[in-house]
């Protein structure tokens, strides 16, 4: 296997991991802000980098029942969030592979190579 390097993201505003660093979304990515992790608030994304999946497992959430699986960090081994598999009630099938990142272990900054924008860390 050879190396892996990681995605530099090119946005307004980039999600990254509160721990190393790394680029982990867009904020252009963000389908909804209405959710709930282990760690408090949390946002459900269409595409996510710069993460590992581990095996599905099969959990009662508080939506029903989902096959999911943890994602962390490829750099700092950090888990993130979570990725949705399957969802077994037909109006959570939305999810179906999307993902989870939790408010708490992100940080979100401003990319200083877009115009107009004033780099630096945001809410």
């Amino acid at each position: 296997m050879g190396l892996s390097y990681n995605v530099y993201l090119s946005s307004a505003r980039i999600y990254i991991c509160k721990n190393c660093k790394t680029h982990l979304s867009n904020h252009e990515d963000i389908i909804s802000r209405n959710f709930r992790g282990q760690h408090g608030k949390a946002y459900l994304f269409s595409n996510v980098v710069n993460v590992v999946e581990d095996q599905p497992v099969e959990r009662n959430m508080t939506t029903g029942r989902h096959v999911v699986r943890d994602i962390t960090c490829r750099q700092c081994d950090t888990v993130v969030g979570w990725k949705y598999d399957k969802a077994y009630e037909a109006q959570e099938q939305y999810k179906e592979n999307k993902f989870i990142l939790e408010q708490e272990l992100l940080v979100q900054v401003s990319d200083i190579t877009h115009p107009g924008m004033v780099g630096g860390e945001g809410g």
